[in-house]
């Protein structure tokens, strides 16, 4: 059975090493899973873990869907990890409620758990959460909007281009924030879809690709051709948008907000494809966490949240070249000493 789970994780799944010595590797090991391997937002993560991994003298092995949504690849790395005797798992989950059960079976095993970016729900299901703090980071991109569209916000044509049909607690938390922000009326804040808001054209996923961004806008644009706002859950989603747009002569009038911090998205808000996007910081997400699975290998202790919330904030800001009173941001040329990819 072993045999097999490790077959099945290595064909699913891509692979990459970070080496210790043999005497430190059989001290702390430790898995990165990420939703997949080519969003550059999941290339930064692997990079800061790999590298706190090599100074720290753990030996680290990193997982990555096929594309996002992709669970079952995750679920199969998390029973190479513990089949391994790993001390320790980071992981950004693409069913935040489905692979719970996986979950506990690695936490029954020993190991420390730590979702990185995306809470798992319950968020007590994982020890501990580093994230960006979603709902921050979309209620600065919907108050960026409103406060740029003035009076003209109470008539908006809002889509929002999401992640994937199950919902991780990632989507809806930027969802729920962008609404906040706005001036829309969530409903249910643990669920995408059951707003009643008139602004509100639709939702569509993208996977959180940039093809992904162009179909999705494309069906929201069948649905309402007027739409001039547009949420979108990531930068690689926004471009997709923005292409769609700008193949129906639309990119000068509609607001595309994002979230991410990523280079090429800094670059195109400095461009004014996107008009402002949240920042967050994925190699220091990642750092942190293999920094706390080294010390519950030395010593049995957890991570602890930061004050005030229920899990480590690892810090968010908005960014953009038009900032608006009462919303505070940086401007691209800081963003882009921050940015990742």
């Amino acid at each position: 059975m072993k045999k097999t789970v490790l077959s099945a994780a290595f064909g699913a799944l891509a692979l990459g090493v970070a080496f210790a010595s043999p005497s430190q590797a059989a001290d702390v090991s430790a898995c990165l899973i990420t939703k997949t391997d080519t969003n550059p937002f999941f290339v930064k993560m692997k990079e800061g873990a790999a590298a706190k991994a090599k100074e720290l003298g753990m030996t680290l092995k990193s997982y990555a869907g096929k594309i996002d949504g992709d669970s079952e690849s995750q679920v199969a790395a998390i029973e190479t990890c513990i089949a391994d005797g790993a001390k320790g798992i980071l992981i950004t989950a693409s069913d935040t409620k489905g692979i719970v059960p996986q979950v506990q079976k690695a936490r029954d095993a020993g190991l420390l758990v730590i979702a990185l970016d995306t809470p798992l729900e319950p968020l007590d299901a994982a020890d501990a959460t580093f994230a960006t703090d979603n709902l921050l980071a979309g209620k600065l991109i919907g108050q960026w909007a409103a406060a740029t569209l003035g009076d003209a916000a109470k008539d908006a044509k809002v889509a929002f281009l999401d992640l994937t049909p199950s919902q991780p607690s990632v989507d809806v938390l930027r969802d729920q924030g962008f609404m906040i922000g706005f001036g829309i009326d969530p409903k249910d804040p643990n669920k995408i879809g059951d707003e009643d808001d008139p602004r509100i054209v639709g939702h569509d996923v993208t996977n959180g690709n940039e093809e992904g961004g162009r179909t999705a806008m494309e069906n929201l644009l069948q649905k309402d051709p007027t739409i001039n706002v547009v949420h979108t859950i990531n930068e690689p989603a926004a471009a997709g948008a923005y292409e769609a747009l700008k193949a129906v002569g639309r990119e000068k009038d509609v607001l595309i907000v994002s979230v991410d911090g990523g280079c090429p998205g800094v670059k195109n808000v400095a461009e004014g494809i996107i008009g402002a996007t949240s920042q967050q910081y994925p190699l220091m997400m990642a750092a942190l966490g293999i920094e706390a699975i080294k010390k519950f290998a030395d010593t049995g202790e957890k991570p602890k949240p930061t004050e005030g919330k229920e899990f480590v904030d690892t810090g968010v800001s908005l960014v953009t070249d038009k900032p608006v009173s009462g919303v505070e941001s940086i401007d691209t040329k800081v963003g882009t000493e921050k940015c990742w990819g």
